[in-house]
């Protein structure tokens, strides 16, 4: 999953610490967190004057069915004051299912789309999952995490957190 905040959470502080926080909270809520990424510092995309962001991966296990962990993820974020008002908004958090367990899925009203549509071209997805799963490949396109991250348009700002 990925876990990324730009804005304070009035709360939980600093992006990483409510980030900390939602992880804490999931593992209240049945999911197990195996494995955290190196945190990174990552510029808006698309490019904005927003805050740059906290970005992370995670390697969460679970019994929940993909569309279940998607549905939880999304009342994690409610009950972190996710306002979902304006696409690529400024957030005090944001929870995606990235991958599970190489599932295609094509979403819909409620489901999960599998992979995550936007996964290929963003650096703060990429670069952390690389950290935790080198040897990951894109399920519906086979492609390496190195081909992908070598695929990037220049311009996506990522720094070690």
């Amino acid at each position: 999953m990925g876990l990324g905040a730009n804005l304070d959470h009035p709360r939980h502080g600093p992006p990483r610490q409510a980030l900390t926080a939602a992880l804490a909270d999931l593992g209240g809520r049945g999911v197990v967190v195996r494995r955290v990424s190196p945190w990174y510092r990552t510029a808006p995309v698309p490019v904005s004057d927003q805050p740059w962001y906290v970005n992370a991966v995670a390697e969460v296990a679970t019994d929940l069915s993909a569309d279940r962990l998607l549905a939880l993820l999304h009342a994690v974020e409610q009950a972190f004051d996710r306002v979902r008002s304006v696409p690529d908004a400024a957030r005090v958090i944001d929870l995606d299912l990235l991958d599970f367990h190489g599932e295609l899925a094509p979403g819909g009203p409620g489901k999960a789309t599998l992979p995550h549509p936007r996964l290929e071209g963003r650096a703060f997805v990429l670069r952390p999952l690389a950290d935790l799963a080198p040897e990951w490949r894109h399920p519906r396109t086979g492609a390496s995490i190195g081909a992908l991250l070598a695929a990037l348009p220049d311009g996506q700002g990522i720094e070690p957190f």
